[in-house]
């Protein structure tokens, strides 16, 4: 299968679990992590969906090493290491990698608009350069709604160039299936890994060989997710497919991190899965109920949820 090489699959942007007091609950964080290996999620911890830019450093050091001691699998890892200050994706980075983990996505430095590629390939070249392992595989993550500074092709072509095999693959959050379509068209045939941002995408992302995607929904929708994934070749495909969309839109109804977490809040029966870091706020009540009740007709649901409690 054209996707096959390197790394592919399915990964969840993991949520972070609070406490009443806003600190992260390692002990349900570990749970999750565990229930989605499960389920043959990979773990993209401390992405866009883990609030991981609300998070310091020191507490996703602690976080990564609470998983490695808890016995979740390097190989099965993919940590979000980028950070506006390069010594600190720097720092981030070289933890992951000397704790054997699969890859990490990078997000560009977010605070500076407009800036050029020039500035861009610079950044990444001094993350690379600056953790200085072979072992290093970097995926970018391009997501322009969000960060508002875009990782453009003619950038990926000139990092391919210089870090071969070090700059593995992206993460194409742009929500434009033509900017997808042109990174599997342009790069993939260099051994480029092309993640679709969102399981809406993954079904074309395969169709064009890519390596699969890397989703918020993936936290509490990943047996279907992955179900599609493995049987993308089947003759129910399409129909698979339109079932995750449906989903995926429930969700998208609402503020997604806080609506993620009041849907494992309720399938667990732990309310204080509900708990987000400031700036975001939890659902309203009368929100939470909405999207409980339409999940519920919808036939949602999260296999063995109970194990997410504290």
């Amino acid at each position: 299968m054209p996707h096959s090489a390197g790394l592919s699959g399915v990964f969840s942007p993991v949520l972070t679990p609070f406490d009443a007091q806003g600190r992260p609950s390692t002990e349900r964080f570990v749970k999750h992590c565990r229930w989605l290996r499960g389920q043959d999620v990979g773990l993209a911890v401390f992405g866009t969906n883990s609030e991981a830019n609300s998070l310091a450093v020191g507490e996703k050091q602690k976080l990564l090493a609470a998983l490695l001691e808890a016995g979740v699998e390097p190989s099965a890892l993919m940590p979000g290491t980028g950070a506006c200050a390069l010594p600190d994706a720097i720092e981030l980075t070289r933890t992951a990698v000397q704790a054997g983990c699969a890859g990490v996505l990078v997000l560009p430095p977010f605070y500076y608009k407009g800036v050029s590629d020039e500035g861009l390939f610079r950044y990444f070249a001094g993350l690379i350069e600056g953790v200085a392992d072979e072992r290093l595989r970097i995926f970018l993550y391009h997501i322009p709604p969000v960060a508002q500074v875009p990782i453009s092709l003619d950038l990926i072509d000139r990092l391919l160039d210089r870090y071969p095999g070090i700059v593995a693959g992206v993460k194409d959050s742009s929500g434009d299936w033509a900017n997808t379509s042109a990174m599997l068209e342009r790069h993939a045939p260099r051994g480029f890994q092309v993640f679709a941002g969102s399981e809406v995408f993954l079904l074309r992302t395969l169709r064009g060989g890519g390596a699969g995607c890397i989703t918020a929904t993936g936290n509490v929708n990943p047996g279907p997710i992955v179900d599609l994934f493995k049987h993308w070749q089947d003759a129910d495909a399409d129909q698979r497919q339109a079932g995750l969309d449906t989903t995926r839109a429930i969700f998208q109804r609402y503020p997604m991190i806080p609506a993620m977490k009041a849907a494992i809040a309720w399938q667990s029966g732990d309310a204080d899965w509900r708990h987000v870091r400031a700036p975001l706020v939890e659902l309203e009540k009368s929100q939470a109920d909405a999207l409980c009740a339409e999940l519920e007709k919808s036939g949602f649901s999260m296999p063995n949820a109970k194990s997410l409690a504290a």
